[in-house]
């Protein structure tokens, strides 16, 4: 069955997993749904294409049909598909809970399609907090992939800078811990083991806490407060279940904006001295995270665009175009 036609609308069964057709060619893309578990289907954009699979996965808040301009200048050589994350778009919303969003549950649906499809080692492309997903896979699953592309997607959440350590990972690790040590019955649940990794894990908190208080004397945050989005639910439980990678084992690509261009659309005061160290702020964050994972993945190549916009696939098109084709182009077929 081909995408390239109009389809009813058609229950397929492959390896077990349900994929659904949704019966229509989208502009930019055949649209089909691919059942990851119970109750969960995902949404996976098919541009065509023939040659090595070569999947995208969004940044947080936007759907694949974030790449349905940048995707299809690979079909050339490579058969291009986009994945919608679960909450968003067109796909599933499970209960918003660290469970249903935790960067290897997330993982696990990128991998649930890919073996659906039947993509055999393909290379997965992630914006943003897609490199959670890309991390998970990396880690566990190395084997079921050619290659993992960081589209300034190098965070801690994809990677762990244990030089610099993470608020939010840490604050998470920290309260993993304590609960594993909260009283059962009466009666502390924890031994010594475990008490001894929460006081190692102490001091690297304290650190993260200090340096975030600083920031927040020096860039004060906006005074007025958004009104809460129903998917801020959502972006909650994925921030709730990330996970420290600290090993990566499949072949890397990483592009980071370092720094960011400060006219991208970020929020920044609009005061000269508070301009200036948010300005700063980013360029020591985002050095620290590109030789980070530079240090920390040796086999990675880690590429930094000076002044790039966060969505460097749009803004900076033929410097992120010349720098996948490259790493594509040198990676052994499967």
């Amino acid at each position: 069955m081909k995408l390239g036609r109009k389809l009813n609308r058609n229950t397929l069964w492959a390896y077990g997993l349900a994929i659904f057709f949704a019966g229509s060619l989208h502009a930019q893309g055949a649209v089909q749904f691919v059942i990851v578990e119970p109750g969960v289907k995902i949404e996976v954009l098919d541009w065509g294409g023939t040659g090595r699979p070569l999947v995208f996965l969004a940044g947080l808040g936007n759907t694949a049909h974030v790449f349905d301009t940048f995707a299809p200048k690979f079909i050339g050589k490579y058969h291009v598909y986009g994945i919608t994350r679960r909450g968003f778009g067109n796909s599933s919303a499970p209960t918003p809970d660290a469970h249903n969003y935790s960067s290897d549950r997330l993982g696990d649906d990128v991998l649930a399609v890919i073996y659906a499809l039947d993509l055999q080692k393909p290379v997965v492309a992630g914006h943003s907090i897609a490199g959670g997903e890309l991390s998970s896979i990396g880690s566990r699953h190395p084997e079921k992939v050619s290659g993992l592309i960081y589209l300034d997607a190098g965070f801690p959440y994809a990677f762990y800078d244990r030089v610099h350590g993470d608020p939010q990972l840490d604050m998470l690790d920290t309260r993993n811990r304590i609960e594993q040590l909260l009283p059962n019955n009466g009666y502390p649940s924890g031994y010594g083991q475990e008490i001894e990794g929460l006081l190692a894990s102490l001091p690297q908190l304290e650190k993260d806490l200090q340096n975030q208080l600083k920031l927040l004397q020096d860039i004060p945050p906006p005074t007025a407060n958004a009104p809460l989005q129903p998917s801020t639910t959502v972006f909650s439980a994925i921030f709730s279940g990330e996970h420290k990678y600290t090993e990566i084992k499949a072949p890397c690509l990483a592009i980071f904006a370092v720094p960011h261009n400060p006219n991208s659309g970020a929020i920044l005061p609009t005061d000269a001295a508070h301009h200036a160290a948010a300005v700063a702020a980013d360029l020591e964050r985002t050095t620290n995270l590109a030789n980070a994972f530079e240090a920390g993945v040796p086999s990675a190549k880690v590429i930094r665009l000076p002044n790039a916009d966060h969505y460097v696939f749009n803004a900076n098109e033929a410097e992120v175009l010349r720098a996948m084709n490259d790493f594509l182009d040198k990676l052994p077929q499967p």
